[in-house]
This record gives structure tokens, sequence and C-alpha cells, in this order.
């Protein structure tokens, strides 16, 4: 495919990182409308966005096979291809969260409690900027490649994972916010219920634990 890996040894495998984290990133952005159309009770919405999750989650996945077979033919690679490997991999769990919870949101047709839509809808909100940042810091790698990984364009990454750091430590705190106050409401809901708004609220956290990881991946190949 033209335009993947080009350059002087025609080897850089940065483009398609970079594209493929850019699909996770607009695929986790799609739970913002089912969760909409979840607080609705608007189950054909919520099928609409699942889909769009689905499609995305399969975009990423493909662009994560094309690159992994790629990747063998190269003969120059401005970093070590295990390093680039799981880079790519932690990327698509990312998607892969989305899309487990996208499934579970719509599949048991969920709609959390009234009294903390808000709460969560700004819990999610938070995640989602943890994978933005992400997102901002891999999109550094082609700077980072021209400057052999050194002077000022570290330093600048090294403030954007510091900055993805602070934003996932707040969703943890925000976890444990929200956990407090569904407890409050567990005996008036019933204990399936309650189990997977529980079940939701872990997963949501998640994108942001998946995208702090992308940054530690990043760190790991700042060090060597």
């Amino acid at each position: 495919m033209m335009g993947y890996f080009s350059g002087i040894f025609g080897a850089s495998p940065i483009k398609p990182l970079q594209r493929h984290m850019k699909t996770v990133m607009e695929c986790t952005h799609e739970l913002v409308p089912l969760f909409q159309a979840s607080h609705r009770d608007d189950l054909d919405m919520m099928a609409t966005a699942q889909g769009r999750v689905y499609q995305l989650e399969r975009e990423a996945d493909d662009l994560k096979k094309e690159l992994r077979l790629q990747l063998p033919g190269t003969l120059f690679l401005p970093m070590n291809r295990r390093d680039l490997l799981e880079l790519l991999r932690v990327q698509d769990q990312i998607a892969n969260k989305a899309k487990d919870i996208a499934g579970l949101a719509l599949g048991r047709e969920m709609r959390l409690p009234a009294s903390i839509q808000d709460e969560f809808d700004t819990f999610l909100t938070r995640c989602l900027d943890a994978v933005d940042m992400a997102l901002t810091a891999v999109n550094e790698l082609d700077e980072l490649v021209v400057t052999g990984f050194r002077g000022v364009q570290v330093d600048l990454v090294h403030d954007l994972l510091r900055q993805l750091d602070a934003i996932e430590n707040d969703t943890d705190q925000m976890q444990v916010r929200l956990r407090a106050s569904l407890r409050q409401l567990e005996r008036d809901l019933p204990p399936v219920d309650v189990m997977f708004l529980y079940k939701i609220i872990e997963w949501t956290g998640d994108l942001a634990d998946h995208a702090q990881r992308v940054g530690s991946r990043l760190q790991l190949m700042l060090a060597s």
C-alpha cells in the first residue's frame, strides 16, 4: 500500500502507528453519544453508536495487522521492533476496551441511575482526555525520530507524559468517588444491574489506564 512505508530506507513505521492511535481515539469517543443515548433510553441511537465503535475497532485491528505484516520486510527501523510492537499492542487494548464497554452497555440495555449520570459523564470525559493525550504524545514520534530521541523534543514529550500521568490519576480518584455514589444506591437497584454498573465503571477507568500504559511504553523508548 503506497504511503505506508516511505523514506530513504522505506522502513518508517511511524505514520501507520500514529494512524492506528488516531483510529483508537475516534473509537473511544463514540462512547459519548452511546451513553447520551443510554441516559435517554434511546436503544436505537445506542445501537448506532455501538456500531460505530465496532467499525472503528475493526479498522484499528486491520491497521494493527497490516503494520505487523509490513515490519518483517523492513531493513532499518528508527526504534526497536519489539518496543514498537508492544506500543501497538497497548494502543490496541484501548479500542478493545471501548468495544467491550459498548457491547455490555447495549447488550444489557443499561441506563445509569439519573443521580449519577452527570458524574459518570464527567468521568468518561476525563478518561477520554487521557486517550487524547496519549495520541498527542504518539504524534510526536516523527520529531523524536528526526532528532534521534534527543534534545528539546524529548523534554516536550516528557512533559506530555507527565500530563498524561496526572490525568490518569484524576480518573482514579473520580472512579473511587463514582463507585461510592453507586454504593449509596445499591439497595434500590436490582443486584444484577448493580454488578454490571460497577463493571461499566471499571472498564471506563481502564481506558485511562491503557492510555497511561501507552505513555509508559513511550517513556521506555525514550530511555533506551
